[in-house]
């Protein structure tokens, strides 16, 4: 992943676009990220992949037996 400032990418747009051709492109806003430059294909497979299937596993449209103890108010909750 290549990180540029906010600075450096208004200088340069076309080396952040030849970069995102690569993997993402942080854009940092005094030194903090920002924003981050995809390529088109990176995008739609996020759009399309990660959302769908995290919609998918909300929606459990499988009939599956789900298994939930919710903790008691007030116990002790064990540290990892």
């Amino acid at each position: 992943m290549t990180t540029i400032s906010a600075r450096d990418f208004s200088q340069d747009v076309s080396a952040a676009k030849r970069a995102a051709a690569h993997g993402p492109v942080v854009v940092t806003d005094r030194g903090e990220p920002a924003y981050v430059l995809l390529s088109i294909e990176d995008y739609r497979h996020l759009a399309a992949t990660d959302c769908d299937a995290f919609l998918a596993r909300l929606r459990m449209d499988d009939d599956i037996d789900v298994e939930f103890e919710p903790a008691r108010i007030g116990a002790q909750v064990p540290k990892f």
